[in-house]
């Protein structure tokens, strides 16, 4: 058994038992993330930003991938630049997602005015107050959210500076967790027939 398959069992052991307690699982590993939803039956659809034309765009911006209508939103409006999505201002950066869904993640860090990576601290937080707090330094820092009960219908993005200079929340890719379509759930169901056989043998 490798480290990876453990920790997901470590994961889903403490989602079963602190279900009653807390209906959301926070990960800060975008693999972990990908191989708990997967695992769990879902897939898992990509929203890149890059069809978003660059320029500001007043209030909000609203798009569609997998099935998911979502908008972004800030009170200064939005920004996007070279397939990231970002406040205009250095001020919070809100999600909200119809339907909601189970699972949510997104590679979330903070640039400057002119869209560099700038060190920061993250603090990412769902609509009943579930949140995720850390330090962002990359580009490919991740946060991700599933949900074992309510569906998840918003996110909310602060930064917080940890040197001079105004930073900006920004997302560059959206990862939501959808229903196979039904021919996936059929290959599913025929693959795990084949394994369950293979363990009898």
């Amino acid at each position: 058994m490798n480290t990876l398959t453990s920790l997901l069992g470590v994961v889903a052991c403490t989602a079963i038992a602190s279900s009653a307690q807390a209906a959301f699982i926070t990960f800060g590993n975008q693999t972990l993330w990908n191989q708990f939803v997967t695992g769990s039956g879902w897939q898992v659809a990509t929203e890149t930003f890059s069809s978003v034309a660059d320029g500001f765009y007043a209030g909000s911006y609203s798009g569609s991938t997998g099935g998911v209508n979502w908008i972004g939103a800030a009170a200064s409006g939005i920004y996007a630049q070279g397939g990231l999505f970002s406040t205009n201002n250095p001020e919070q950066l809100d999600f909200t997602f119809s339907p909601g869904v189970q699972g949510v993640g997104g590679n979330i860090f903070g640039t400057d005015f002119s869209f560099n990576v700038v060190p920061c601290i993250i603090q990412v937080t769902l609509a009943d107050g579930s949140s995720y707090v850390n330090y962002a330094t990359t580009a490919t820092d991740f946060v991700g959210f599933y949900s074992t009960g309510a569906a998840i219908a918003s996110m909310s993005i602060q930064t917080t500076a940890t040197g001079a200079g105004a930073v900006y929340a920004t997302v560059d890719n959206l990862y939501f967790t959808v229903v196979p379509a039904p021919g996936s759930l059929a290959l599913l169901a025929v693959a795990g027939l084949g394994s369950a056989a293979r363990r009898r043998r």
